[in-house]
């Protein structure tokens, strides 16, 4: 990332400093998930910290808002980087970075929403290794015989991705991750039909 939001002129904060950016980041992240023109003001309070502290570490509103979109996909990518496994069972990894995965988009939408949409050359290149990861267990469970020999796997994965992307609209604030997490590997595994379509 070009500017990591735990960093300061690109050296680690200290520890007092690292947790007042973290307790900022998250009531960013609450406070503009219920109202996407919240003021810094109202982040302040939301973070019971002085609006002057949340200047200190963001300029702007809009600099807040970048740093918060970077954390979450770092967030993201650690989550996939955490899950992903060549030697575990495809299946097992399926509902782990799947899990994994849910936890950051439940816990950060509102960044997670910015950062799908984001143009930053370090987001989309997060967002692309992180296709490339998914292909690749796609592929492992193609070979594995979890996925049929005939799948196409940019399809498989387009499907996947939008069936988290579906669970992940609105109320899901209390959601049960590994409920959820089911209903999706079942979904793209065995799909709605009683056996296969013929024409």
């Amino acid at each position: 990332m070009t500017t990591h939001p735990l960093r300061a002129g690109g050296k680690p904060l200290r520890a007092d400093a690292e947790r007042t950016v973290r307790t900022i980041l998250e009531a960013a992240e609450r406070v503009l998930s219920g109202d996407p023109t919240a003021t810094m003001e109202q982040i302040a309070e939301a973070a019971r910290v002085a609006r002057t502290t949340v200047h200190r570490r963001f300029a702007t509103r809009e600099a807040l808002v970048d740093a918060l979109t970077r954390w979450a996909t770092e967030q993201f990518a650690a989550a996939v980087d955490g899950a992903l496994s060549d030697t575990a069972p495809p299946l097992v990894v399926l509902y782990r970075v799947t899990a994994d995965v849910l936890r950051v988009k439940i816990g950060w939408g509102f960044a997670m929403t910015r950062a799908g949409a984001s143009a930053e050359p370090d987001i989309a290149q997060v967002h692309a290794e992180v296709v490339e990861k998914c292909d690749r267990l796609f592929r492992r469970a193609r070979a594995t015989g979890l996925l049929r020999a005939d799948v196409d796997v940019e399809w498989a994965r387009r499907c996947y991705y939008a069936l988290i992307h579906e669970v992940t609209q609105g109320g899901t604030a209390d959601a049960d991750v590994d409920a959820l997490t089911t209903l999706i590997v079942d979904t793209l595994l065995r799909g709605f039909g009683s056996a296969p379509a013929s024409l």
